[in-house]
């Protein structure tokens, strides 16, 4: 049989009270001083992937314009980079298109991109996070114009 002395201070298995409410206190304060910095760069990251997806896309489209000797025209839309749309037009059409897997990319709210080609140029459109033509801050409307000036 073993011994224990009688003045022997016994361990604890649990914190007080106190303990725990200062723990509360510290990741609370914390929590205050991170959440601000990270509320709303979501969104930003959803903008600038938006424009990593239209430079991506700009360079297909400018593949199939070296191969075919013009953009697709915009009925054909950005389908024009997956399924040839007219064989005895485009003879020089990439096989496979030119996307990997013939996925367009949709932007980060999961819609499609707008597609405008006209005698000035192309251009891609996201409507933003409200899926609407306009707005302002998250909802706003992101061009690839917009992207090549930043």
């Amino acid at each position: 049989m073993v011994n224990v002395p009688k003045n022997r201070v016994h361990s604890r298995n649990a914190f007080s009270l106190m303990e725990l409410m200062i723990v509360i206190i510290i990741l609370g304060l914390l929590a205050a001083l991170v959440m601000p910095k990270l509320v709303g760069k979501s969104e930003e990251a959803k903008q600038n992937l938006v424009c990593i997806q239209m430079k991506s896309i700009k360079n297909a489209l400018d593949y199939y314009k070296l191969d075919n000797g013009s953009y697709p025209a915009m009925e054909q839309g950005l389908k024009a980079l997956v399924n040839n749309p007219d064989p005895e037009q485009n003879p020089n059409y990439s096989d496979g298109g030119y996307f990997e897997e013939g996925i367009i990319p949709k932007d980060p709210w999961r819609n499609a991109y707008i597609y405008i080609s006209g005698d000035d140029g192309i251009n891609l459109i996201s409507l933003g996070s409200d899926r609407k033509e306009g707005g302002k801050k998250e909802n706003k409307d992101i061009s690839y114009a917009d992207c090549i000036k930043q």
